[in-house]
């Protein structure tokens, strides 16, 4: 099942909450994206439906380990391109934006480039 952009963007909240965090809810995801609780609400319906999150009686929100690989690929793709355009340059709030944009259509083997360009320059550095 492909997940969209939408669900990976929950996904990396989820996971950024839970490490700043030890219990995330539906309100916090609220919050943190400025959306309504309706949204979010229906949103997370899907992510459970799909098997990427679990939702305790409590109502805290945990991430199953499908959900955990998809949320740690696409933050570390948003860190290491933020990062890199940062290196750049680029002010970092807009290549935060950026990255958030580009993290959900590049390519595994582009990302992977980019990551062992960035890791041997600072070797070198």
């Amino acid at each position: 099942m492909k997940i969209r952009k939408s669900a990976e963007d929950y996904l990396k909240t989820i996971l950024i909450l839970s490490r700043r965090k030890h219990f995330v809810r539906s309100i916090d995801i609220a919050r943190e994206l400025d959306f309504s609780k309706a949204s979010i609400s229906i949103a997370m319906k899907k992510l459970r439906e799909a098997e990427c999150i679990k939702v305790g009686d409590d109502g805290y929100i945990t991430l199953t380990d499908k959900g955990r690989s998809i949320a740690e690929a696409i933050y570390e793709c948003h860190t290491l391109l933020t990062d890199w355009l940062t290196a750049l340059g680029v002010d970092r709030k807009i290549a935060a934006q950026d990255a958030c944009r580009i993290e959900h259509v590049i390519s595994r083997e582009s990302f992977e480039a980019i990551k062992n360009f960035s890791t041997q320059y600072l070797r070198e550095k």
